[in-house]
C-alpha cells in the first residue's frame, strides 16, 4: 500500500481556534494556517433571528420534517447556531451537537482528495477514468476532473435505486454497481455540459482509492477532516449504522399515498449504510464542522498549489437556470457564495460560504421526501436575511450582497411544499 504521508503533519498541526470558525496549526515540519475574517462573538441582531426562526419554521412545515440545524455565521455582526423542532414526532429537542448525513456536499471533499493528491503528484486531473477504474472502457476521453466538475455527460443513479435505499437501507453498495445505473442512461455531450451525476463522484472515489492504496474514508481524513480540525466529520464504513455512536438527529422520509404524502406517521432511516451514498454522498457531520468546512472550503485554504483554479471556469446548472448559479469542482457556485445541497436518505443538507467575506450558511432538514430543494433554498433564504444584518458595534460591514432576496426562495419553498394526506383506513 502506498502511504501518502505528506500532509501528516496536517492531522496533529490543526486545531479549532475558539473565535468563531478560525483554525491554525504548525509542526517544526511545516505549517498550515487558515484565518478567515475575524468572527464578531456574539448574537445577531433579535429582528433577523426572528427573520430567518420565521423561514425555518415554514421550511419544516413545506419539507414535512420534524427537526432542523441551523448555523450561520455573519463575521462582522454575529452567528445564530441553533436547533429547531424535534428529532422525530413528538421525540426530544433537537441540539446542535447531533450528528446528520451531509449528503452531496460530500462532493466537494471528494474533489479536496483529487486535487490534494494532484497537488503531490500522485495522479493527474486529466487522467482517463479507465486508467484506475476498471468496467468503464467507455470512459476513455473522460478524465478525472472531469469527474469532479459534472462533465462527464453521466448520468444520475439516483431515479432508479431510491426506493431500494429506502425499502434496505442496510443493503452494502458496491461503488460501481451503483454507479452502473447512472452510466446507463443515455450520455450527453462531455467537457462543456454540467450534468449532475452521482455516477461520476462514485467513480472518483473509486479512482483515487487505486490511485492512492487508501480507502475513501481514510483519504477523507487525511486530507480534508484531520488538516482542518473536523472531529465529528468522516466518512463511515459499510455497515448499516446511524451517523454516530453520539447524538444524532433521526431521519426520516414521508410515505406517498394518493393525493399527497402521509404525513402523521413518518419513516425513519436513521440507520443506514453509508454505501448507498460512498464518496457521492455518505459523509456525516455536525452544524459547526460543517460551517467550519464550508468556509475554508469556499477560500480553497487546502490547496498547495494556485493553478489550476479549481472554480475558475464554472459552467450554468441548467440550461435555465440564472447566470449566477453555476457548477464546477464539486460545487454550485450561488452569486459569490461556494457550496453546495442535496439529499440523502433521511436527510437535506445545503451549506453555503463566501470566500472573501467569511459570510457562512449551513442548514438541515431531517427529511428527504422532498429531495434538496427545501434545504437548497431555505439556506439561500437565510443568506439573504442574514446578508443584510448591520455591522455590530466597532465593525464595518464589507460591501456585500446576494443576486436574490429572500422574499424569492420564501415563495419557492411555498411552492414545492408537500401536500399532507389523511392515510386510508385500515
Amino acid at each position: 500500500m502506498q502511504l501518502l504521508s505528506s500532509r501528516r503533519w496536517r492531522a496533529a498541526a490543526a486545531t479549532a481556534v475558539v473565535l468563531g470558525l478560525v483554525l491554525t496549526g504548525c509542526t517544526a515540519e511545516d505549517s498550515f494556517t487558515y484565518t478567515p475574517p475575524a468572527q464578531v462573538d456574539g448574537a445577531l441582531p433579535d429582528d433577523t433571528v426572528a427573520a430567518m426562526q420565521a423561514a425555518v419554521d415554514s421550511a419544516l412545515v413545506a419539507s414535512g420534517a420534524t427537526g432542523a440545524i441551523v448555523g450561520v455565521w455573519v463575521p462582522w455582526a454575529g452567528s445564530w447556531v441553533t436547533g429547531i423542532g424535534t428529532t422525530e414526532k413528538d421525540g426530544a429537542p433537537v441540539d446542535t451537537d447531533m450528528s446528520f448525513r451531509i449528503a452531496d456536499v460530500t462532493r466537494l471533499m471528494t474533489c479536496d482528495v483529487l486535487y490534494a493528491l494532484a497537488d503531490e503528484g500522485t495522479v493527474e486531473l486529466d487522467a482517463p477514468v479507465p486508467e484506475y477504474v476498471s468496467g468503464v472502457a467507455d470512459m476513455k476521453d473522460i478524465t478525472l476532473l472531469d469527474l469532479c466538475n459534472g462533465t462527464s455527460g453521466a448520468g444520475s443513479s439516483e431515479a432508479t435505486v431510491k426506493s431500494a435505499w429506502m425499502n434496505t437501507p442496510g443493503r452494502v453498495w458496491a461503488p460501481l454497481e451503483l454507479a452502473g445505473y447512472g452510466l446507463a442512461r443515455e450520455r450527453i455531450a462531455p467537457h462543456t455540459t454540467y450534468r449532475d451525476s452521482d455516477a461520476g463522484y462514485l467513480l472518483l472515489g473509486l479512482a483515487l482509492e487505486r490511485a492512492s492504496g487508501m480507502s475513501a474514508s481514510e483519504l477523507i481524513a487525511e486530507y480534508v477532516t484531520e488538516p482542518l480540525g473536523l472531529p465529528n466529520t468522516s466518512l463511515p464504513g459499510d455497515a448499516a449504522a446511524p451517523p454516530s455512536t453520539g447524538p444524532v438527529l433521526n431521519g426520516h422520509y414521508l410515505n406517498a399515498v394518493e393525493g399527497g404524502y402521509n404525513c402523521v406517521a413518518p419513516a425513519d432511516i436513521t440507520t443506514l449504510s453509508a454505501s448507498s451514498g460512498f464518496t457521492d454522498s455518505g459523509v456525516v457531520s455536525t452544524i459547526t464542522d460543517l460551517g467550519r468546512y464550508v468556509q475554508a472550503e469556499a477560500s480553497q485554504v487546502l490547496r498547495t498549489k494556485e493553478e489550476p483554479s479549481r472554480f475558475g471556469s464554472p459552467l450554468p446548472v441548467s440550461e435555465t437556470a440564472p447566470s449566477w448559479n453555476q457548477a464546477t469542482g464539486g460545487a454550485i457556485l450561488i452569486g459569490s457564495m461556494i457550496g453546495q445541497h442535496g439529499w440523502t436518505p433521511g436527510y437535506a443538507t445545503a451549506a453555503y460560504s463566501d470566500p472573501t467575506t467569511g459570510f457562512t450558511v449551513a442548514v438541515v432538514l431531517n427529511d428527504s421526501t422532498m429531495a434538496g430543494s427545501i434545504a437548497a433554498y431555505l439556506s439561500f433564504e437565510l443568506a439573504a436575511i442574514a446578508s443584510k444584518a448591520p455591522a455590530a458595534e466597532g465593525q464595518t460591514a464589507p460591501e456585500f450582497g446576494l443576486p436574490f432576496t429572500a422574499e424569492q426562495y420564501h415563495q419557492a419553498i411555498a411552492d414545492n411544499a408537500i401536500t399532507c394526506v389523511a392515510p386510508p383506513a385500515e
